[in-house]
């Protein structure tokens, strides 16, 4: 199953993430399908970029949000 999830990227205490299409059970910053966006949570106010066009196919195709990223989503307008 494909999940889209956050990976870390960044130095220590200043976390920023990718957000990437990736097998439920590969590691958090292992291998992935597709980068999508990132997310920069350090930065006031908060960056976000998420390409909707990429998002939209592959939650058609079956991937799931994680919790995190179903949030994000539902900031941008992705998910009602």
């Amino acid at each position: 199953m494909l999940r889209i999830r956050l990976s870390r990227t960044g130095r220590k205490n200043q976390p920023s993430y990718r957000i990437v299409v990736a097998d439920q059970k590969a590691s958090r910053d292992g291998a992935h399908v597709d980068r999508i966006g990132h997310y920069n949570p350090t930065t006031d106010p908060t960056t976000l970029q998420i390409d909707s066009a990429k998002a939209e196919k592959w939650l058609a195709h079956g991937a799931q949000p994680s919790e995190r990223v179903s949030k994000l989503f539902k900031k941008e307008g992705i998910i009602k």
